[in-house]
């Protein structure tokens, strides 16, 4: 009974010890480097005895401790040079024992010219050349298998985690950045996955390891191999991987319900963490297929350099990406200004951390009022203003088309009227496609406000202005603010179900930083009173997006996820456009962007109505304000509103 319970003990302290040692982060830089000062001293003891065994004779130019004390302290300054203790010992890689080799090689090589000065300056040595050597491998052999000691301990340590709670993973690559994926995730302190194998698509022989993890037969689907092992997770670590490449594996996986993992190109070789935090979960935005855009920086440059920027509704996802865009070409300042106070403090926030000398001025502020927003361009004089401040949820402006029209349509003329009445050089409004044969009043107001930048335009080369008016439109944008995949996102979350309005309803989407990017160049090209849109790639049905998303999370739809048809929202239609029935378009030297060839009869009359409309809106009575809507924009049919009504 006493063995019984003794044994308990010992196993619960051996338990308690091995989690505690394994809770450490890391040991103190100052520490090891006592251990590395000791292991060279030890080193040095060692090879003076192997030496004096084999009665070898030493020169006596100086006593034994002054002898080994140079050696010591010549090692320990390269140690200082090499910062061979800054590594965290448990997670030391090929790059530390590089560092170990460099330190004790150079100290070496630096007591061989002590020794040889000594020589020619008074005719005698202090070393004998074999015993420097000598060492010098002792040296670099203790304090290598002391951080491979450490390391096999650690390594052992971890299987405090028990293998059954990680998943299965098999690593899509082989090259160096595959590598050092592995060698991190392996390292990592909260295990996530256990390695069963690699991929190449190469077909390297399978009968080869990497890292002592088999090299799999890469002829078979991805997903018939991943079976084979029970693998619940794919990392994509191959960097020679086409973007259809790619996107085919990841469909092939999420039909098996196989999570697929993403690792981007490593910089930071020595850093295991960051890299671990690399690999992370693929995202919606990774299935668009589309290609990465090549920007002409050198006209974006010279309309931004050392200029001041305004950006109205720069809290929101395009505004704030247009920021962090922006700051990239160095304008002298950049003024950000939204009526949203706390997303507005955060990206001032987020700004400040970029290393750049734009002055940042942060400005709450609403477009809706002429007299605050004039103060704005008094005070900071804009030459390049972004107008993305809008209101853009389609059911809300459809019950609220006063705040539409004060918003959307006065608002644009508050900051176009201003920019032209202080001598702004360009002015880049952010439309949208729901301008295009509007179905619902949002969609209307941005048409009314396309209509009056273009006039504006108009009148401003005859007036032989200066300045240039651009106007962009583009479809949906994944992850803004109010966009579906955010919806659908939280409620997977949430267990379900994700509500979808329509089987067929389809969509075009771009990533935020994509729709910033191009908004930028079609700025810098154009002339004035152009409206630029964009190639959107494929259109994309919700009801699709919403099954990827499902099984992304490594979940089934309708087994797992239900999707429930929820009908079409008030003024939304089935699918948008980028161009009415009349419009053409005309290709720029960026394939991803063209110009609408699309005008407007007669702008003097249409000022006059757009203050009648205002007036109208003023009085917020709703059938007569969106009756003249449709007076402005004879292609404004409502579709699922209230205000269908008026179109018979």
């Amino acid at each position: 009974m006493l063995i019984k319970n003794m044994n308990k003990t010992i196993s619960a302290f051996y338990t308690k010890t091995k989690l505690y040692l394994y809770n450490l982060n890391y040991m103190p830089r100052l520490i090891i480097l006592f251990i590395d000062v000791f292991l060279a001293i030890f080193a040095s003891i060692l090879c003076f005895s192997f030496l004096r065994s084999l009665r070898v004779t030493f020169y006596t130019t100086l006593d034994i401790p002054t002898r080994y004390s140079i050696i010591i302290f010549v090692n320990f300054i390269f140690f200082l040079v090499f910062k061979t203790y800054s590594g965290i010992l448990r997670l030391s890689t090929f790059i530390d024992a590089l560092k170990l080799f460099y330190a004790t090689a150079c100290s070496c090589f630096v007591l061989i010219v002590i020794n040889y000065s000594t020589y020619f300056a008074i005719g005698k040595k202090i070393y004998l050349l074999p015993s420097l050597l000598i060492n010098f491998i002792f040296t670099f052999l203790f304090l290598f298998l002391f951080r491979i000691l450490i390391k096999f301990i650690f390594d052992n340590l971890s299987s405090v985690v028990k293998k059954n709670d990680l998943l299965k993973a098999v690593v899509f690559g082989t090259d160096a950045n595959a590598i050092s994926v592995v060698t991190a995730l392996q390292s990592e302190k909260n295990k996530r996955f256990q390695i069963v194998g690699f991929i190449d698509k190469k077909n390297i022989d399978a009968s080869k390891r990497i890292l002592d993890i088999p090299i799999l037969n890469s002829k078979k689907r991805v997903s018939v191999v991943l079976r084979s092992l029970n693998a619940q997770v794919l990392i994509l670590s191959d960097n020679s991987l086409s973007n259809p490449e790619k996107f085919n594996i990841v469909e092939d996986c999420l039909d098996f319900n196989i999570k697929v993992y993403n690792s981007s190109t490593i910089s930071d070789w020595e850093n295991p963490e960051a890299i671990s935090k690399k690999v992370i979960e693929f995202k919606i935005e990774d299935l668009l297929n589309r290609n990465v855009i090549s920007l002409d920086q050198e006209p974006i440059s010279n309309q931004i350099l050392n200029k001041t920027v305004l950006i109205t509704g720069a809290a929101g996802s395009i505004g704030s990406e247009l920021a962090l865009q922006i700051i990239g070409f160095n304008p002298n300042t950049i003024i950000i200004l939204d009526q949203a106070e706390t997303p507005l403090h955060l990206l001032r926030a987020e700004l400040e951390k970029l290393i750049s000398d734009t002055k940042i001025t942060t400005i709450i502020s609403d477009i809706r009022n002429k007299k605050m927003l004039k103060e704005v361009f008094i005070n900071y004089k804009p030459e390049v203003v972004y107008h993305a401040a809008a209101y853009k949820h389609v059911p809300m402006m459809e019950e609220n088309p006063a705040q539409a029209i004060f918003a959307n349509v006065k608002g644009t003329m508050n900051v176009a009227d201003l920019s032209v009445e202080f001598g702004v050089k360009n002015f880049v409004f952010i439309s949208t496609d729901k301008a295009v044969n509007p179905s619902n009043v949002m969609g209307a107001s941005k048409r009314i406000a396309e209509i009056y930048i273009q006039g504006l335009s108009f009148k401003a080369k005859n007036n032989n202005s200066a300045i240039k008016f651009i106007i962009t439109r583009f479809g949906n944008v994944l992850g803004s603010n109010g966009s579906v995949v955010p919806l659908f996102k939280q409620q997977i979350q949430n267990g379900g179900p994700i509500t979808i309005t329509h089987p067929d309803i389809i969509r075009y989407f771009m990533t935020i930083p994509e729709a910033c990017q191009l908004v930028l160049e079609a700025g810098a090209m154009g002339n004035g009173g152009e409206i630029f849109i964009f190639d959107m790639g494929e259109p994309v049905k919700i009801i699709d997006l919403a099954r990827k998303m499902i099984r992304l999370a490594g979940l089934m739809p309708e087994r797992d996820i239900e999707i429930q048809t929820v009908g079409l929202r008030p003024g939304e239609k089935l699918y948008e456009e980028l161009l009415n029935d009349n419009s053409k378009t005309v290709p720029t030297h960026n394939n991803k962007i063209m110009i609408v060839k699309d005008s407007y009869s007669d702008y003097g009359e249409f000022f006059t109505q757009i203050e009648e409309l205002i007036a109208i809106a003023n009085n917020n009575s709703k059938i007569e304000l969106v009756l003249k809507m449709k007076e402005l924009v004879p292609e404004f049919v409502s579709m699922n509103s209230q205000f269908e009504q008026l179109d018979n």
